[in-house]
């Protein structure tokens, strides 16, 4: 096991990289612990396969290196860097029995029959495959060779950490969830250094402990689930995390008041006199945005109120401007007009995307 480090990492796939906008992956100083459960989250396209690929060793980075506790890894194969990797589909031998896929990692590495056999059913015991350990594997279905798979990633005891990219793609959503948690358990019992690539904010924020969120070659945050709902650090991560995610509404923000047209709102924290040239934005979730009757709050237009079984979605306007709020239980909305109340604790401004620290009331930096 291992503390993984990236240094000035980043990747260019086309030669003689000029700007920033020439890399696939843009200069990243990151520190995964040893023993921490990560996830790298962004959409497609955004650089995550590529970073994992460099951290197991398929990919060379173009500049920067890759260091496994002290030991510089950048030009060591994928094999000498004894990383185990799982993908999105599974890779399991259909001729083999269970037991026999599980096992094969260590009898290639000449592990004694006796601890290969013990560590075969420790694993299947954790992953639930006891039962099937002697059928073959082409008699399975995708989501129990998808736990072969993890298996073979798990069997070793000497791995410096497991990647998984997207490894619950083929799963059935029903399973999903089972999946994850078991992912969960698994690392608490192993501790072992995991991380995990999705596009899928559930699966990221149920099963890291700290959650890397990419877009477009870069990282935008790093936190704990709880870190990036709350305090989120750019307006993509606000956007992506979220269903609904945070609403970005454009603004001008004079001391401790934000514009939003002719809307005044109350900051707890006064601003810095923020530049004509900037791109200002007041970011608010919709769980801290709570509809009311009118006259009661921030004048809106309700357009449509979306009942989703676990919360009602109202979907207004302040302004012109599109927002999504929650209806808190034993409210009723009559008409198409309404009021707002922001909960100041949760509203947040933004300057071209990042999050602005503003001064508390009493000095204290927010």
């Amino acid at each position: 096991m291992a503390r993984i480090t990236l240094d000035h990492l980043a990747h260019a796939y086309r030669a003689n990289p000029r700007t920033g906008e020439d890399y696939a992956l843009k200069e990243i100083n990151h520190v995964w612990s040893q023993g921490g459960a990560y996830a790298l989250l962004g959409p497609s396209g955004c650089g995550k396969t590529t970073l994992l690929n460099i951290i197991s060793g398929l990919v060379r980075p173009t500049r920067g290196r890759v260091l496994f506790d002290e030991l510089d890894v950048t030009d060591l194969s994928t094999e000498a860097r004894n990383i185990a990797q799982v993908f999105q589909f599974p890779v399991v031998y259909d001729t083999m029995t269970v037991r026999e896929n599980l096992a094969f990692p260590l009898k290639n590495r000449n592990v004694p029959r006796d601890r290969t056999a013990r560590r075969v059913e420790e694993i299947a015991s954790l992953l639930d495959l006891t039962r099937v350990l002697d059928r073959k594997a082409s008699n399975l279905t995708a989501d129990m060779k998808q736990k072969i798979s993890l298996g073979r990633g798990l069997v070793r005891h000497d791995v410096a950490a497991i990647l998984f990219d997207e490894p619950l793609t083929v799963i059935d959503p029903h399973l999903k969830w089972q999946l994850r948690s078991t992912l969960k358990e698994i690392h608490r019992v192993l501790d072992i250094t995991m991380i995990y690539v999705t596009h899928d904010q559930t699966e990221a924020l149920t099963f890291a402990d700290k959650v890397v969120v990419m877009h477009d070659g870069a990282v935008v945050q790093t936190g704990t689930p709880e870190e990036l709902f709350e305090r989120p650090a750019h307006t993509f991560v606000g956007h992506f995390i979220g269903s609904p995610g945070m609403n970005i509404l454009p603004c001008r923000v004079e001391g401790a008041t934000a514009f939003i047209g002719t809307t005044m709102i109350p900051l707890r924290r006064a601003y810095r006199t923020l530049s004509d040239g900037e791109r200002i934005e007041l970011g608010i979730r919709p769980e801290f945005a709570r509809l009311q009757p009118k006259g009661t709050g921030l004048p809106v237009h309700v357009r449509r109120i979306d009942d989703i079984g676990r919360a009602r979605i109202a979907r207004v306007e302040m302004n012109g401007r599109p927002l999504a709020a929650s209806i808190p239980d034993g409210i009723s909305i009559e008409g198409s007009e309404a009021s707002l109340m922001l909960d100041p604790n949760h509203v947040h401004i933004y300057a071209n995307g990042h999050l602005v620290a503003g001064e508390a009331t009493g000095g204290h930096a927010a």
